[in-house]
């Protein structure tokens, strides 16, 4: 959970470093300037469009930094470098992925395509329906639309 006063805290060190005032801040990242008062003053809450503006904008501001206080502001370049390390690709361009990325993909044949459509319900043996009453049969149909059967 978001505390909101150390949060208007951080957003208040985000206006100072950049010399703004909450009027230019609110202009700056599309919000309304009555909405950056409000949450300003603790009345309301940041939602996730608010905080996600502020990263867009401003890219020295760090999300954990913003949420939670952990971190640093601005963020440095070995933060930066980390995090698009995080969250890039395992495999470097310069290595060889064989002929093409689809190279050891395997085609299912036509016998394994027919059992994966088979309802797993129907393939298994100790599905018993002597002993049990039907309440209710639904079918859905792939337009959105589906019937409800009572017996």
């Amino acid at each position: 959970m978001v505390n909101i006063d150390d949060f208007v805290k951080r957003l208040e060190s985000v206006l100072e470093y950049y010399g703004l005032n909450a009027s230019a801040f609110a202009d700056k990242i599309g919000v309304q300037r009555s909405s950056m008062s409000h949450l300003l003053s603790g009345r309301n809450k940041p939602s996730l469009d608010f905080v996600m503006k502020i990263l867009e904008v401003f890219p020295d501001v760090d999300l954990y930094w913003i949420l939670t206080g952990k971190g640093s502001f601005p963020r440095s370049n070995t933060e930066e470098a980390d995090e698009t390390q995080k969250y890039s690709s395992p495999i470097l361009p310069n290595q060889n992925m064989g002929n093409d990325l689809f190279s050891a993909i395997e085609i299912k044949s036509e016998e394994e395509k027919r059992e994966t459509r088979k309802s797993p319900v129907l393939n298994n043996e100790n599905f018993n329906l002597e002993d049990e009453e039907i309440e209710k049969i639904v079918l859905f149909y792939k337009n959105g639309t589906f019937k409800a059967y009572s017996p």
